[in-house]
């Protein structure tokens, strides 16, 4: 029964109160890497751009360097692209999912599986 089980771990890295980089920020990167730019990383997301320029600020600002750098326009060229760093913390990052999420054979990912239902019970009155 408890086959049907499964954990899902979410990683946010914080930077004060502020989110760093999270399963969100981490696919608009994505996103950014394959379209060249934040309004077309936006639009595949079905994001506003103004949301994904929120999102990258925050992004810019949490850490030692910006991972997106920004050039005005859209001649060739312009538009968004991953910094270096912004290579590297993606990189980092999705490691850190793919580790976690083989995690099955962890003893206790293991135990969590067992111990939970495959559904909720139904609402039990006091």
């Amino acid at each position: 029964m408890a086959s049907f089980a499964h954990l899902k771990i979410t990683i946010r890295l914080y930077c004060g109160d502020e989110i760093a980089m999270g399963p969100g920020k981490a696919d608009l990167l994505d996103a950014i890497k394959v379209n060249g730019s934040i309004a077309a990383a936006s639009r595949v997301m079905g994001m506003s751009y103004r949301r994904a320029w929120l999102l990258v600020d925050t992004m810019n600002r949490c850490w030692k360097e910006p991972l997106v750098a920004t050039t005005p326009g859209v001649a060739e060229g312009k538009g968004g692209r991953l910094t270096e760093l912004g290579e590297k913390i993606l990189a980092h990052y999705r490691g850190l999912q793919a580790r976690l999420d083989g995690s099955a054979s962890c003893p206790d990912h293991a135990a969590l599986v067992e111990a939970m239902l495959t559904a909720p019970k139904v609402n039990q009155k006091a």
